[in-house]
């Protein structure tokens, strides 16, 4: 029989529990879309990205978020080599920082009422937390549209795209989530068979974008100022996962430093504080990036503040962040590690 789920009566933002041999993981901040703050779901959203406010009420302290920043590249390094199966149950928006916790585990199910966004750049930020190397592996030159744009993509088109592996509708997501944790196997096999009961077959709809890649290829392969923007995701398809992200934690907090100018803060304000919609970017046009000032985002960092990845596998897949004693037990499966509450 099929285990109950028992859900938490507690503020935690981190819920962590041991049902049967699995490991599930909630990032309960429901009321704030699950946006992930510096102690990383539950409600409507499995995770709508990175506590924007966080960073704007931290502006004027320098390094202040630094360590949410360390932290959150470190669990995304862990979740794409983490070696026991990983699956995540994605209900709602997954944006930006949030999706990278769900693109890359071994199997993202999504509902129809799925969207998948990374929309750092319409608030004068770059797609981060291992997005220059998840984008540049989609089919031409999707990864680029998607970075630059922000552009949304909805429950089966996130599937097509490669960016999860299943889609199942959302009124069956309770049934699928408690035979999950009833599955006394780690094997992938098992589990996605488990999934494949409940997961439906789909096209997608003749006006999706994934239908127009033509254009998308041709648009995004031309040689123009906004080039250097493009080869921040070009570049990941040459460079390991370590390298992409070690490389994105420069730019982060290099851009959080306000190097070169106030835009990311000047975003947060205007689409979150403000919410006048309007941002006032410094340059206001490509034509006064100069190349000088490109250079400054991509310096090295304090070699002390450096992102610290070891390709040790002794270590590699052991978490650092978190002090969950079954992270290293001998559970089976994480079966649900990061997920959002599923409508009944």
């Amino acid at each position: 029989m099929a285990q109950e789920i028992v859900k938490p009566d507690r503020e935690d933002v981190v819920i962590a529990e041991e049902i049967g041999r699995v490991g599930v993981i909630t990032i309960n901040r429901p009321n704030q879309l699950n946006v992930i703050s510096g102690k990383v779901g539950a409600g409507r959203a499995f995770s709508a990205g990175g506590d924007l406010k966080m960073f704007y009420d931290g502006r004027k302290t320098r390094d202040s978020c630094l360590e949410a920043t360390y932290r959150m590249y470190w669990l995304c390094y862990h979740i794409h080599t983490y070696k026991k199966p990983l699956v995540a149950l994605v209900h709602g928006m997954s944006m930006g920082g949030g999706a990278s916790l769900m693109t890359p585990m071994r199997f993202s199910v999504v509902t129809e009422n799925t969207v998948f966004s990374t929309p750092e750049t319409l608030i004068g930020f770059h797609p981060d937390c291992g997005f220059s190397y998840m984008l540049s592996r989609l089919p031409g030159r999707l990864g680029e549209y998607l970075g630059l744009t922000g552009a949304r993509l909805k429950g089966k088109e996130v599937v097509a795209a490669g960016l999860a592996t299943h889609i199942v509708p959302s009124q069956k997501l309770v049934e699928l989530e408690k035979r999950l944790l009833s599955l006394n196997s780690g094997d992938e096999n098992a589990i996605e068979s488990v999934i494949k009961e409940f997961s439906t077959d789909f096209e997608i709809q003749e006006n999706s974008i994934l239908n127009k890649m033509s254009i998308i290829n041709e648009c995004f392969s031309k040689d123009t100022v906004e080039e250097i923007l493009m080869s921040f995701i070009r570049e990941g398809r040459k460079q390991t996962l370590s390298e992409c992200l070690k490389k994105e934690f420069r730019i982060s907090n290099n851009i959080l430093r306000r190097t070169i100018s106030n835009d990311f803060y000047e975003g947060i304000r205007a689409i979150v504080i403000s919410k006048d919609n309007s941002p006032k970017w410094w340059p206001t046009t490509l034509d006064e990036v100069k190349d000088e000032q490109l250079n400054l985002i991509f310096k090295n960092f304090e070699q002390h503040l450096e992102l610290q990845i070891s390709e040790n596998n002794e270590h590699r897949f052991r978490s650092i962040i978190f002090n969950f004693s079954y992270m290293i037990s001998s559970l089976y499966i994480y079966i649900i590690s990061i997920k959002s509450s599923i409508p009944k």
